[in-house]
């Protein structure tokens, strides 16, 4: 009997086993690919946790697979000794179907274990979750969630004592400690619970959250000062910043928001969402209708765990235009560094972080304003352990940190990227600019004149189905083993592997170290400065790829993008213009 055929039927032998469960099972007993499909492998856990399809089987989210994870965490605490259970874990969780009822399971299999636990009484965003394991001391937390991914998956994140999420090391403990375990006799039954272990978080924790998020306001008259003619259209997007978003911005001034009523209310489904993503224009469908009722500008969308942040705001012609997560690091890396320069606040030891993959505007803005820019891999853990090293060294002030896909990060109180503060500041920096006359995509327009043009494509090829892994490091292989020698008629002067931690300049021939940790990345840089890398997802079965590209203007700055993903298509055997997001 085939692997996937004898785990399929240990489930359904076993007496733990829920009806719901066992009649799901015995409907698709007689589809082969189904089957493989839910039995076939086991979802890995990563230092992105776990994230899959909702559903009863080994590959899928469930209620099985969710505890045995934090039967897996519960053993990594119970090594550290009782001091790490006494410091418990904070569960919290999004909108999505079942996130509630899973982070109740994680919480009966984390007290069985007699590990403190600290639970939130409904949902909250991503970041209060990384803050609070902050501010209560916690040794790790938990949050259900799959953030943008459609209404049919959901995941699991695992943040650790700093407030990040892990580096490998305590991803690959806690996998070993899943994989020595049985899914059903291994893991504490509910009724093992340990229901005085558990303390609630409420209230006064918003209280503290919202006080650290309006901490970090730049130009705080910018709202006050604009509050008769300032309009904010938002949405949460049926998810987690409902509450939080809304009230930080009333609190900072905001005297005309206009929320988007049928996306207001959490919702798992998603109603007329296909993608509860702020990245795609189609997000803001409904935020458009009630910006056009109210003559508003800007619109703001949180995804549904509300860490990332995606606006669309006015052109010279009146219609709406989306700001890419590159523009709005951008836009908010000049406007806090200008902004404290107006203010005389400038500290004279300011920093960035930035990801590999995100703009190079953003080296042109901090080297205008003596700002240091580190450079790190995707992932806000990278970022995090940037800010933690400056912290052991008792240097540097923290401004900014973010990544292309629309997430930023201001300030201390968390290590993950933040849309309660995010949404914040780039209300504030909507003010300031309304102030001097000009609107953000005026900004962005302005910055492109001072700095140069940038501009980015992004695309992903999803591999998914039974062989979906082997696909993907395949082409990976293929395009390790077939360098290019130019990219858009330009040479290619540097290449890095960062699974290899080489980077090799193409010029000298010397080889060097990336000076990052080991990631199944590919970077390649050509003579006239354009970038692409290609980067499986750690979370999804695609590879993505990014094409970082610049010019003298915007047309030139457009071709060369256009041409740099003609050739990457060319490395895939792809016809032209058959590579989109």
């Amino acid at each position: 009997m085939e692997d996937y055929r004898i785990r399929y039927e240990a489930w359904l032998a076993s007496p733990r086993l829920d009806e719901k469960s066992r009649e799901e099972l015995l409907a698709i007993r007689d589809d082969e690919t189904e089957l493989k499909m839910r039995f076939g492998s086991t979802m890995e856990f990563g230092t992105g946790g776990l994230r899959s399809k909702l559903g009863a089987g080994t590959n899928r989210m469930n209620f099985y697979t969710v505890a045995q994870a934090t039967e897996g965490v519960a053993r990594l605490i119970e090594s550290l000794g009782e001091d790490a259970k006494k410091r418990g874990v904070i569960l919290g969780c999004d909108s999505r179907h079942f996130s509630a009822e899973f982070d109740r399971r994680c919480a009966e299999v984390l007290t069985a274990h007699g590990i403190r636990v600290y639970l939130f009484d409904e949902l909250r965003p991503t970041p209060m979750l990384s803050a609070g394991v902050r501010h209560f001391g916690c040794i790790a937390g938990i949050n259900i969630t799959a953030s943008h991914n459609p209404a049919e998956y959901n995941g699991y994140k695992l943040y650790w004592e700093d407030g990040a999420q892990p580096t490998g090391d305590v991803a690959e403990k806690v996998a070993d400690f899943i994989a020595h375990s049985d899914i059903f006799e291994d893991v504490p039954a509910p009724d093992q619970a340990k229901e005085e272990l558990i303390t609630m978080v409420g209230a006064d924790f918003d209280e503290f959250f919202l006080g650290k998020v309006m901490a970090e306001q730049v130009y705080p008259d910018a709202v006050r000062r604009d509050a008769d003619e300032l309009k904010i259209v938002y949405t949460p997007l049926c998810g987690a910043g409902y509450r939080m978003v809304p009230e930080v911005l009333r609190r900072i001034g905001v005297k005309h928001l206009y929320p988007v009523t049928c996306q207001m209310t959490p919702d798992g489904s998603f109603p007329g969402l296909e993608k509860p993503n702020p990245e795609y224009p189609a997000a803001f469908k409904e935020g458009i209708k009630i910006a056009e009722e109210v003559d508003s500008d800007p619109i703001i969308a949180n995804d549904p765990d509300c860490d990332r942040v995606g606006v669309m705001a006015r052109d010279k012609t009146g219609a709406f235009k989306c700001i890419t997560g590159n523009q709005m690091g951008s836009l908010l890396l000049d406007y806090i560094f200008s902004a404290l320069e107006e203010q005389g606040k400038m500290p004279a030891d300011p920093y960035a972080v930035k990801t590999i993959v995100t703009s190079e505007m953003a080296t042109a803005i901090c080297g205008a304003h003596g700002v240091d820019l580190y450079n790190v891999l995707t992932g806000f853990k990278f970022i995090a352990e940037v800010i933690a090293e400056h912290e052991r060294q008792g240097k540097g002030t923290f401004l900014l940190g973010y990544e292309e896909s629309y997430g930023y990060m201001k300030g201390s109180y968390a290590r993950d990227k933040d849309g309660v503060v995010a949404s914040m500041l780039i209300t504030e920096m909507a003010a300031w600019y309304e102030l001097k006359g000009m609107t953000l995509i005026d900004a962005i327009e302005a910055l492109y004149e001072k700095y140069g043009f940038y501009t980015e494509n992004s695309a992903e090829i999803y591999m998914e189905g039974l062989d979906g892994a082997d696909k993907i490091r395949g082409l990976m292989d293929k395009l390790r083993a077939e360098e290019p020698a130019e990219i858009a008629g330009s040479k290619v002067v540097n290449i890095r592997d960062y699974l290899a931690e080489t980077s090799k300049n193409i010029l000298t021939g010397e080889v060097t170290g990336t000076g990052l940790p080991k990631s199944n990345v590919l970077y390649w840089m050509t003579e006239n400065g354009n970038v692409v890398v290609a980067r499986p997802s750690g979370t999804e079965p695609k590879i993505k790829f990014y094409i970082l590209a610049n010019g003298k203007n915007e047309t030139e700055a457009g071709e060369n993008a256009r041409a740099c993903t003609h050739s990457l298509e060319d490395m895939l055997g792809m016809p032209h213009d058959s590579l989109k997001k």
